[in-house]
């Protein structure tokens, strides 16, 4: 499938799959939306504690680099695992231009230390920072109660509808501890009755820059 790096409506830099006509971010802006969908919606809710953060879809590390420079600022210790199936290149790590974007020169180091680590291992970012990249389907995630949050970050329903599936969901409330919350850009009605099969509670919430609603599932 041919790829392509283009740049966003924020500045910051996604990937483009040409065929599906599907990016990595939203096209109006990769930092605008991770911000605001797992930032602003996930990771603030847990200020002050020691979390684990499950992410399905590693991809350009975005998610990963920004909760790394967030949790120091809302005194966060973080186990975070990644899950990838396709990993990117390292010719397209070099062009995503986040560390710019975030003006976070001074942590350039971590965001290539992120995609060059190997997968599988856990490595230490930082004192307050554990990062494993799990390089798996999404169907082979079988972990129980093991994190307060997941960012569901997967390929969009109109390409991949089998990634919002109950089944996958499922899977999701399994790895969530008790009031564990999960959320995600979507707002389809098909992926809300899927959540709410599985036992989640969702809540409609305001979507990031270009998109009106977004969801936020917790287990009870």
């Amino acid at each position: 499938m041919k790829r392509e790096i283009i740049q966003t409506l924020d500045g910051s830099t996604t990937i483009h799959l040409q065929e599906w006509d599907e990016c990595y971010h939203s096209k109006h802006g990769a930092i605008q939306e991770a911000q605001h969908v797992f930032i602003k919606n996930g990771l603030s809710l847990f200020q002050n504690r020691q979390i684990s953060i499950l992410e399905i879809g590693f991809g350009t590390g975005l998610n990963a680099f920004i909760t790394f420079l967030e949790a120091r600022k809302m005194n966060q210790s973080i186990d975070y695992v990644g899950v990838e199936a396709y990993p990117i290149s390292a010719e397209e790590v070099v062009s995503m231009n986040y560390v710019d974007e975030l003006n976070a020169g001074s942590e350039s180091a971590v965001f290539k230390k992120m995609h060059e680590s190997n997968w599988g291992e856990q490595i230490v970012l930082s004192n307050d920072f554990l990062l494993t990249k799990r390089k798996q389907f999404f169907e082979e995630i079988d972990d129980l109660e093991k994190f307060d949050l997941i960012y569901f970050d997967a390929f969009g329903y109109r390409v991949q509808p089998e990634l919002w599936s109950t089944e996958i969901f499922k899977k999701m409330y399994n790895s969530l501890k008790p009031k564990g919350v999960l959320v995600t850009y979507a707002a389809r009605g098909v992926v809300k009755r899927s959540m709410i099969e599985v036992g989640f509670t969702v809540e409609k919430l305001e979507g990031p820059p270009g998109k009106r609603e977004m969801f936020r599932a917790k287990k009870k």
